[in-house]
């Protein structure tokens, strides 16, 4: 069972890759149907997410699906597409395609850098958890389930999608999967910031996530 663990911020240089990913040109707006961002990762639009190779760590889109891998245990990888937002509302389709169950995949909302951002996790055996990154420690701390994962039966488990919702109103954190909300949270810290997508594994192995269908609305 899983009780605490630690995950370790890794994108050391990645922020030297964002020039090199856009090319030096503005991303598309994309969003459209009325969302603040949306991105179904069909390839026709640019929509700025930073992709990189190191470190065991890969982002990259494919048949129609952000993916990120990473064989680097107790660390998290993660991209953004360089916005910026207040209140916002993040849905997305998040895909096990392999790898360990005792893993962490989700969302990030209010990213200021590499060192500040929060974080809404499901995982690939069962649990939850609401954290964020601050100045100050590389290590995650968690604002949910007393300082740790909480188990819940509405995540699919194993190689099996689920939907994650995240939203960050005001000092109100929460995140609902697949429909049924679990959990809630206040935190004053950041108040605004890009939104993102991010993998850890907490075992041996590559995990691979896929993303798809992200839509970031006004609450």
């Amino acid at each position: 069972m899983r009780k605490v663990f630690l995950l370790l911020a890794m994108l050391a240089g990645v922020l030297l890759l964002v020039a090199c990913s856009i090319g030096g040109k503005e991303p598309a707006p994309c969003n459209e149907g009325g969302a603040l961002f949306f991105d179904d990762f069909g390839g026709e639009q640019d929509c700025g997410w930073v992709l990189y190779n190191q470190s065991g760590a890969v982002t990259s889109v494919e048949e129609g699906a952000f993916r990120i891998s990473t064989s680097q245990p107790g660390q998290i990888w993660w991209s953004n597409p360089g916005r910026n937002f207040n209140d916002v509302v993040i849905t997305t389709q998040a895909r096990q395609v392999s790898g360990p169950n005792d893993n962490a995949y989700g969302v990030i909302c209010r990213y200021q850098n590499e060192e500040n951002f929060y974080l809404f996790l499901v995982s690939g055996d069962g649990y939850y958890a609401i954290g964020k990154y601050q100045t100050g420690s590389d290590q995650i701390v968690y604002l949910s389930g007393d300082g740790r994962f909480q188990p819940s039966d509405v995540i699919n488990q194993g190689m099996a999608t689920n939907q994650v919702r995240a939203s960050c109103i005001g000092n109100e954190l929460s995140l609902a999967v697949n429909g049924i909300p679990l959990v809630s949270v206040v935190d004053p810290t950041f108040v605004t910031g890009d939104v993102g997508l991010g993998v850890s594994t907490l075992e041996p192995g590559t995990a691979v996530v896929e993303f798809d269908q992200l839509q970031v609305l006004a609450p």
